[in-house]
């Protein structure tokens, strides 16, 4: 029993310091575009 939890105690921190790092590292800043399009009024 005492095995198991190491093991997830020990997954718990690698998942941890895995997604902390991709946090820091990984690029998840969007992609920005101008978008224009152009709109017909029916102004009477």
């Amino acid at each position: 029993m005492l095995r198991i939890l190491k093991l997830l105690v020990i997954l718990v921190v690698l998942g941890f310091v895995g997604l902390t790092g991709y946090a820091y590292l990984g690029d998840l800043s969007p992609n920005q575009q101008d978008v224009r399009q152009p709109v017909k009024l029916d102004v009477e």
